[in-house]
């Protein structure tokens, strides 16, 4: 018999949440690994980042092998590495570490990103090809217009390939540009077949998105950061949206931001289950939804 489901108050709680549910543990499409150097640069950022009040200082700052031993240690079966450029000349540097990194960690999803500039369609044919899993795209960050003609190519071959890209297109924490649900919304009217992950549910434009993603069926969220105490104080989740999230529960996924989060892991599982949205859709969210969309196989067919 499982034991009774429980929200986890701490980490070392994450396997018996999981085991209560009767999964084989977590798929977290929102995870960031990278090159040293661009890490404490993104470290620095959210250093001196606060809002309302509100540190968001990264709990998890030990080296590459910890924070990957933590996350096995969680019960993460599967997970990313977003990587995302801030200038052109950046991302196919940035794809190269990041098909290093799967090489040597086969519980990474295979992660590669891209940028507004004319070798894009180029260095993102060669990432397909070489078996990327999920693209990163940060408009945000990157400051660029999502629909760039020189974009065009790419977003296209995104489609046709059926890899999902992790967009964060939404104008939290601080809005850019090109940030925004009208402005993506363009390019999937173009690009329909295309397999966007709405990162951090599209915050702060909640509602937005969640029309986006019911209006594309191709479309999923992400629950990065949304729905904790930390994000409730400067970008509250609507009590009003929760019923739609059961009606998406297919298409909404579970991601962390880690380690760059300032609480534990464990508030993020903890506010999913706050919502008291019911066991089969904490599975589909933590779990299944992720494993059906990138084909992992059950823990008997692992390393296969």
């Amino acid at each position: 018999m499982r034991p009774p489901l429980t929200a986890p108050s701490e980490d070392s709680d994450i396997p018996a949440f999981w085991q209560s549910l009767g999964l084989p543990g977590l798929i977290d499409v929102h995870t960031h690994f990278m090159p040293e150097n661009v890490l404490r640069k993104v470290r620095a950022y959210f250093d001196r980042f606060a809002e309302a009040g509100l540190s968001w200082s990264a709990r998890y700052r030990s080296d590459e092998s910890d924070r990957l031993g933590l996350l096995r240690s969680f019960g993460v079966r599967r997970f990313t590495a977003l990587l995302y450029p801030h200038r052109p000349g950046m991302a196919e540097w940035l794809n190269g570490w990041g098909a290093e990194f799967a090489a040597r960690t086969p519980d990474a999803l295979r992660t590669a990103t891209f940028y507004a500039e004319p070798s894009a369609a180029r260095y993102v044919k060669e990432a397909l090809a070489s078996g990327t899993r999920v693209f990163k795209a940060h408009v945000q960050v990157g400051g660029y217009d999502p629909r760039d003609p020189l974009l065009e190519p790419v977003w296209g071959m995104l489609a046709e390939a059926g890899v999902p890209v992790v967009v964060h297109c939404g104008s939290g924490p601080e809005p850019g540009g090109h940030t925004g649900p009208e402005i993506f919304s363009q390019v999937l009217t173009r690009h329909p077949r295309l397999v966007p992950i709405i990162a951090h549910m599209g915050m702060p434009e909640y509602e937005e998105f969640l029309a986006l993603a019911e209006r594309f069926p191709g479309a999923y969220l992400d629950t990065t950061m949304t729905f904790t105490e930390f994000t409730d104080k400067v970008r509250p989740w609507p009590s009003s949206l929760t019923p739609r999230l059961a009606d998406l529960g297919d298409r909404i996924l579970l991601g962390t931001d880690f380690p760059n989060i300032p609480y534990a892991y464990a508030e993020q599982l903890a506010a999913l289950v706050r919502l008291d949205l019911g066991d089969d859709w904490l599975r589909a969210v933590c779990h299944d939804n992720a494993a059906r969309l990138f084909a992992v196989p059950p823990p008997s067919g692992e390393g296969a």
